[in-house]
This record gives structure tokens, sequence and C-alpha cells, in this order.
């Protein structure tokens, strides 16, 4: 066995799971547009959901012996992985400003009508 195989060895064995958060990735992706804030941002989880299928596709194409394949599935999960992760602050980033906008305005009118 290739130290390339003992490499990929977990990934080959999550590929289903890789393949079900995908699909999951692309309902929710689905499910969000009828909403107004799911309009701006539904592209998010459908596009993370569709580069992840891709990594596991290449993974299954790997494991047939596409030499080539197996470079693809790791540049698409660095995709994965930096897109959700920034992802993911900058929404952590607008939830704590909303939270400190809520304070203030709490703040600023909390006190009104007494």
């Amino acid at each position: 066995m290739s130290s390339e195989s003992n490499v990929l060895a977990p990934l080959m064995e999550a590929r289903t799971w890789m393949k079900v958060l995908a699909v999951l990735l692309v309902i929710e992706g689905v499910l969000m547009v009828p909403s107004i804030w799911g309009i701006l941002v539904a592209w998010l989880p459908i596009w993370l959901g569709v580069v992840l299928f891709q990594a596991a596709t290449a993974l299954d194409r790997a494991e047939g012996g596409d030499g080539g394949a197996a470079a693809q599935a790791m540049g698409k999960l660095k995709t994965f992985f930096t897109v959700g992760g920034v992802a993911a602050i900058v929404f952590l980033v607008l939830a704590l400003l909303g939270m400190a906008g809520m304070a203030g305005m709490k703040l600023m009118f909390g006190g009104m009508g007494h």
C-alpha cells in the first residue's frame, strides 16, 4: 500500500458521510430560499454541498486509479473548509454586531416610557 493510500484511507472511509452532508447542505440551501434572509445566503450551503460532493466523487476516482483525482479531492476540501471558515467568521461578526446594536438600542430607549 502506498503512502498516498495510507494518507487517504480515513477520507476514503468517510466518503459516504461526505456525500450525505453534501446533499443535506444543498437541501438546506434550497429550503432557505423562500425567506428574505435566505435569498441572500442560500447560495452558500448549496455551493459548499456541491464542492463537498465533488471532493467525495474525486476520492471515488482516486480509488479507481485516477492519479490526479486525489489532489483534486484535497483541493476541493481546501475550498470547502476555507469558504466555510470565512463564512462562519463573517456570520459570527454579524451576530455580535447585531447583539451589540440591540443592547445599544435597549440602553438608548429602555428608559423611555417610565
